[in-house]
């Protein structure tokens, strides 16, 4: 089990909006996710908008994974039931492990906004090489959801009984 420190440690961040059609101007989900992970003490290193494909996705992410700076990787978009909606396909076979339970709990603090149309996110999260990853719709209202009740306090050192910050590269 991972033990909460008594101290903040910020975090190196790289956020990926994945869609083939928001441009840089129109990416109010990344935005959002820039100034929450910023608010939040950690530090943006990366921030890039990768067109819906698989092999565009892992190749972006294979990067980040590699890049001995970037602990964690927030990625929106590409989660549903679309037919270009390849996020969890291309980073399934990239996680060493994968983080189920992040899934089961956007769904359900989801459930209070927008009720059954939940079980429709494919919201998946995993650890690949010392990174946590975090994928979730592309909606902002859904990044500040994941943000708000999932992922801001997994990223905290001081979050108890456990958070993955003692599972990430030094």
């Amino acid at each position: 089990m991972s033990k909460a420190s008594k101290e903040f440690l910020p975090l190196s961040v790289a956020i990926m909006t994945v869609s083939d059609r928001r441009t840089d101007a129109e990416d109010t989900s990344g935005h959002y996710l820039k100034e929450a992970v910023t608010e939040g003490g950690h530090h943006v290193v990366a921030q890039q908008i990768v067109r819906e494909s698989i092999y565009s996705i892992r190749a972006v992410v294979s990067a980040w994974i590699a890049d001995e700076k970037i602990q964690a990787i927030l990625i929106n978009g590409g989660t549903g039931f679309n037919a270009g909606n390849n996020t969890p396909e291309a980073l399934k076979p990239l996680f060493d492990r994968e983080i189920e339970g992040f899934g089961e709990l956007f769904r359900m603090v989801s459930f209070e906004d927008i009720g059954t149309s939940t079980i429709q996110s494919r919201a998946i999260g995993g650890i690949a090489n010392q990174t946590v990853i975090f994928a979730m719709p592309g909606s902002t209202r859904a990044c500040q959801t994941a943000w708000n009740n999932i992922i801001e306090a997994q990223l905290d050192a001081r979050q108890g009984p456990c958070n993955f910050t003692p599972h990430l590269k030094k």
